[in-house]
C-alpha cells in the first residue's frame, strides 16, 4: 500500500480532528428556542445597568476622590502577602499585555469559526474592539485621575485616566461573552462545557478586585467597568440574537 506524503497525511489528520470537534459542538448545542429564551434573559438584566452607570459616571466626575473608595482600597491592601500580590498581577496580566490579549481574542475567534460558529466568532472580535474604543471615549469625558501614592499603595503603576476600568470592560467583553455563549448555546453534559463557563467566570469576577488591590483603580472605577461592560455585552447579545434569528452566518439547530 502506497503511503501518502507527509503534508497530505498531516492535512488529513487535521481535517479529521476539526470534523470531530465540529460534530461534538453541533451535538451539544441547545435548540433554537432555548438559545433565544436564555439570551433574552441576559439582555434584560444587562439593559437595567445603563441608568446606574450614567449616575455613577456623573458622580465621580463631580467628586473624583471618594472617601469610600479610599477606605475600600486600604481594606483590600491590608494583606500584602507575596502570593496574593502575585495572583492579582497574574489576573490583570492580559489587560496589560495588549498584543497577547489581542492574539488570544483572534485565536478564540478562529476556533469558533473553524467549528462553524461563525457569527459567534465575529462577535468575539467586534465586541472587544468596540469595548476598547468606548472605554477610551468615556475616560476622556469623565476625566477622572487615577489613585495616587499619597492615598493608597500603588503596586502596579498605570498611566492614563481612571474611570471606568479598561481591564474590567475588556474582560467583560471577551470573557463575559464566552461565558454568555456557553450558557446560551450549549448543554452541559461534557467536561469542556464547564471549563467554558468556569474559566471566563473566574477572570470576570477576579479582575475587579485585582485592579483595586494593585492600586490602579478605585472601587467605583471597577463598578463602572462592570456596569458599562455588562451594558455593552447586553446590547451585543441583543444584536447577536437578532442576526441569529435571520440566519446570518449561521443556521438553526
Amino acid at each position: 500500500m502506497k503511503q501518502k506524503p507527509a503534508p497530505e497525511q498531516i492535512e488529513e489528520n487535521v481535517e479529521h480532528v476539526v470534523n470531530q470537534v465540529e460534530q461534538e459542538v453541533t451535538r451539544t448545542r441547545n435548540p433554537w428556542y432555548v438559545v433565544s429564551k436564555r439570551g433574552r434573559i441576559f439582555v434584560s438584566i444587562y439593559i437595567i445597568e445603563f441608568a446606574l452607570f450614567t449616575l455613577l459616571a456623573w458622580f465621580v466626575h463631580v467628586h473624583p476622590i471618594l472617601p469610600v473608595d479610599v477606605a475600600i482600597t486600604q481594606e483590600f491592601q491590608e494583606n500584602q502577602a507575596p502570593w496574593l500580590k502575585t495572583s492579582m498581577i497574574a489576573v490583570s496580566y492580559l489587560g496589560n499585555a495588549q498584543f497577547v490579549f489581542a492574539g488570544l481574542i483572534l485565536l478564540t475567534a478562529a476556533a469558533f469559526w473553524i467549528v462553524r460558529l461563525r457569527l459567534e466568532a465575529l462577535f468575539i472580535v467586534v465586541l472587544s474592539a468596540v469595548s476598547s474604543v468606548l472605554n477610551i471615549g468615556i475616560k476622556l469625558l469623565v476625566d477622572r485621575p487615577r489613585p495616587t501614592a499619597r492615598l493608597v499603595d500603588i503596586f502596579q503603576h498605570a498611566s492614563g485616566l481612571s474611570f471606568p476600568s479598561g481591564h474590567v470592560m475588556s474582560y467583560v467583553a471577551f470573557w463575559g461573552l464566552l461565558f454568555s455563549l456557553g450558557i446560551i448555546l450549549f448543554k452541559r453534559d461534557r467536561w469542556w462545557h464547564y471549563v467554558l463557563l468556569i474559566i471566563p467566570a473566574l477572570f470576570v469576577v477576579l479582575v475587579g478586585p485585582s485592579r483595586i488591590y494593585l492600586g490602579d483603580h478605585w472601587a467605583s472605577d471597577v463598578l463602572g467597568g462592570y456596569l458599562f461592560g455588562g451594558l455593552l455585552l447586553g446590547i451585543g447579545l441583543w444584536i447577536y440574537l437578532k442576526l441569529k434569528e435571520r440566519g446570518v452566518l449561521t443556521k438553526r439547530t
